[in-house]
This record gives structure tokens, sequence and C-alpha cells, in this order.
């Protein structure tokens, strides 16, 4: 029998194609399962695969294998593709991003914005797969979401095997980060002292804003007007509300700017760079 989610499914809560859900809809949190749950075989009760035959998934691919960074208003479609193999060829696959510590209990997903993934036959066993996925920061996103996110995914051959994974693939959801920096003062006398000052601010995604990210280390950087290449020249971090500032001593024209390289729940920075036109 053919493996197929229920149409009405889709285009009933699980259409939301939310990472959240707002508090007012708390009890339907874990709707992703409850997608997972209305094909067939149903979805395990917690992390698990199913295999039944020769179907098999791999080559997972999630934004073009590169974190998903969202600013405080961002809406980005993104696309997930996987190789999906059966001896008999293969009939359909579809695909959800989770997050949470077991798939039963995902406390945020995103469904994909096609029913069935497209698949691609590349021979006679094999294709590949693909869905895209839509999520708008001013309505979609929770900050605690921000982190470690997981691929489950089924594929079934032509032959009615098939194969269905909890966690196929890891990838991370990031908030994003801005940087700003100011030199002064300018212009400046060759030895006398710059401050340079900035600030670092991450994206709120309840919020839809920016707010100061402090006791971050962020980068110094100095480039020569005569140079295309920044070198390193301290690292400082960051205080209340996101404010940078340190000091440095005048030597050539150039220009100084802040890099901050992020963390597992937030998008790496770096700023436009300030000129200092020293005398």
């Amino acid at each position: 029998m053919r493996i197929r989610a229920s149409v009405a499914v889709v285009t009933g809560a699980l259409a939301l194609s939310a990472f959240a859900v707002p508090a007012a809809q708390a009890d339907d949190s874990n709707s992703v399962s409850a997608f997972a749950q209305s094909v067939e075989p149903k979805a395990a009760a917690g992390p698990a695969d199913i295999i039944e035959g020769d179907t098999t998934i791999s080559n997972v691919v999630v934004n073009g294998g590169k974190s998903l960074v969202l600013g405080a208003t961002t809406k980005k479609t993104f696309t997930v593709s996987f190789t999906a193999k059966d001896d008999s060829g293969i009939d359909w696959g579809t695909a959800i991003l989770w997050h949470g510590s077991t798939f039963a209990s995902s406390d945020g997903g995103v469904v994909p914005n096609e029913e069935e993934a497209v698949c691609t036959t590349v021979n006679a066993t094999t294709s590949t797969c693909k869905h895209t996925f839509t999520v708008d920061a001013r309505y979609d996103l929770l900050n605690k979401f921000a982190g470690g996110w997981k691929v489950w995914a089924l594929a079934q051959g032509n032959d009615a095997d098939y194969v269905q994974t909890d966690n196929v693939k890891g990838f991370s959801i990031q908030r994003a980060s801005q940087l700003t920096v100011n030199a002064t003062p300018e212009p400046v006398t060759k030895g006398k002292t710059i401050t340079v000052a900035g600030k670092l601010t991450r994206a709120d995604w309840e919020t839809n804003k920016y707010a100061g990210l402090s006791g971050q280390s962020v980068v110094l950087q100095f480039r020569k007007a005569s140079s295309s290449t920044y070198s390193n020249v301290k690292t400082i971090k960051s205080t209340s509300g996101g404010a940078l500032k340190t000091t440095v001593k005048a030597s050539v024209d150039g220009y100084y700017r802040y890099t901050y390289a992020g963390v597992s729940t937030v998008g790496a920075s770096t700023a436009t760079g300030d000129y200092v036109d020293v005398k």
C-alpha cells in the first residue's frame, strides 16, 4: 500500500509551516509529530528508524549546507534535498524539520511547502528529492529555537518498501548578529590615541528587533589604506547593551572594523570598516 500523507492534515493545523506556535496554540506545538503520524507507518514514540525492505536515504543537505541565519524580520525560502534509493526505484519522499530532544516530544518544527518532495530520477534505483521550506521571523520564530535542529525524512520505493528516520541530519538555525564601528578622532595626529567604539546586537525573533549582546568576544581589525587585507589587532568583550570600546595608537591611514565569529545560536557578522586619516 502506498504511504501518503492526508491532504486534510497537511492543509489543516500543519499548513502553518511554522517553527513556533503562539502561546495561545500551545496544545498544537507538537503538530509536526501529528503530520508524521498521519502517514503509514505510524511515527515511532521516540527517536527511531523504521525500515521495511532496502530503501535508503542519504546525502541530506539543508540550505546548501550552510547554517540558516535569520534576522529580526527575515523571511526566507530554502531547500532541503536528499538521495533516496530502492532496487525498484523511488515512488515518493518527504521531510520535516524539527527541534527538541526527541521527535515525539519536539517543541517546534516546520513542514514543507509541498505535500511531497519533487523526486528526480537519477537512474533505475536512485532519485534526488527536494523540498522547499519557508519561514518568516516576524511571525514564526521563538528565540529558544536558535541552535541545533534535525531532519525527519521518509522515502518509499515503487515496490512499497520504505524507510522512515527521525534524525537523518542535523543542522543549525541561528539568530543574525550585527556590528557597528566608529573610530575617533578623525583626522588624528600620528602617535595619538584612537578610540574605537561600536555595538554588537542580535536578532530578537519575539520582538522583531535587534538587541544588545553582551559578554561576547569580538576582534578589532585594521587594514592599511594601501592594503586589501585586514589584520587582527586585539580581542575585547562586549559589555552591557553590547557596547564595544577600546583604544589604539594612530600609525598610518586605514580602516578599523569589528568582527564577530558567532556561537551555536548566533550567526557571525563583520562591521563595515571606518576610515581614519592619520596626519
